[in-house]
């Protein structure tokens, strides 16, 4: 898989939740931080958007608003207004139901989130901006179509809805990231903007494709087309660290994916991450995440299960 897909399989995407929105009058709506990767679409009508300690940004129909990392906003008609909870606007409304608020009819959207099993999940995210503003008709038309076809299968279910639900929610994800990668990739630094780039996204595209084997910054390089030196300052440059250490890195979300998630031993693990030895790998594991692989899965896993992997 190329390197998105190969993180998003590790995020594992989880739950979530997607309503509609039809509202009338003046309003003002306060949302929480929450740690996951927020939508909102507007569908018709005008309405202000707020993030916390940043500027007011005006939104028209047609507009998206992704929050990779999940910040606090306010929603409103106007910014004078003082805002009420979502907690207490949403009290009490269904998963994939439309929300009228005082006769509705003057702005209409979409917006829900969605979360991830994977407890690495921030160190992803964490390098993607605030707040994306999708305006441009290209952009914003795609990502609608999958928000919208969501929102249908939520609200009126038949058979098999769920399932097809889940694969839009991975959809409207690769769409959020796409265009974070589009928009983000000159000015932003980390792996996700680097896959912007040909000769980054090669050099990444061939450690997640094959971690297990013994890569240089001269093979890295070779497969990039440049020289070493111009590699390495590049590739610091662009992901925020250097190759070698992207790869250690990655190695070890893999290891500990798999350390809790497989019914692999330490041993098979360490060779099919390129180690040459349990021993090199646990030293290896103990360096970057702090403690050895054995007592991270005792901190992960139930007693039961810790005696399974003990057995190995």
């Amino acid at each position: 898989m190329d390197p998105l897909s190969d993180v998003l399989s590790l995020l594992k995407p989880q739950s979530f939740m997607f309503r509609g929105l039809d509202l009338g009058g003046a309003w003002s709506i306060h949302f929480p931080a929450y740690q996951c990767i927020r939508c909102y679409a507007l569908l018709t009508g005008e309405c202000w958007f707020a993030l916390d300690g940043a500027a007011a940004i005006r939104l028209r129909a047609g507009d998206c608003i992704l929050l990779p990392r999940g910040h606090s906003f306010v929603l409103a008609s106007e910014l004078s207004l003082e805002p009420v909870s979502a907690a207490s606007f949403l009290a009490g409304a269904l998963e994939g139901g439309v929300i009228t608020h005082q006769g509705g009819g003057e702005v209409t959207g979409i917006g829900g989130y969605f979360t991830f099993a994977n407890a690495q999940s921030a160190m992803f995210l964490d390098v993607l901006p605030d707040v994306v503003h999708i305006c441009a008709e290209a952009d914003r038309f795609a990502l609608r179509w999958f928000i919208e076809r969501l929102m249908q299968e939520l609200r009126v279910p038949q058979p098999g809805s769920y399932l097809l639900a889940q694969q839009l929610v991975q959809q409207i994800l690769v769409q959020v990231l796409r265009l974070c990668i589009a928009q983000g990739a000159v000015d932003n630094v980390g792996w996700i903007f680097a896959l912007a780039d040909p000769s980054m996204n090669a050099a990444l595209s061939a450690m997640h494709a094959n971690p297990s084997n013994r890569w240089t910054l001269d093979s890295l390089a070779e497969l990039a087309s440049m020289s070493r030196s111009s590699f390495a300052s590049k590739f610091k440059k662009t992901v925020g660290l250097p190759a070698i250490e992207y790869l250690s890195q990655w190695r070890m979300l893999l290891a500990k994916d798999r350390l809790v998630n497989s019914k692999d031993s330490i041993a098979v693990i360490s060779r099919s991450l390129g180690y040459e030895s349990e021993s090199a790998f646990s030293t290896a594991f103990k360096r970057l995440i702090g403690c050895s692989p054995r007592h991270y899965v005792s901190t992960q896993q139930t007693p039961s299960t810790q005696q399974t992997r003990m057995k190995d």
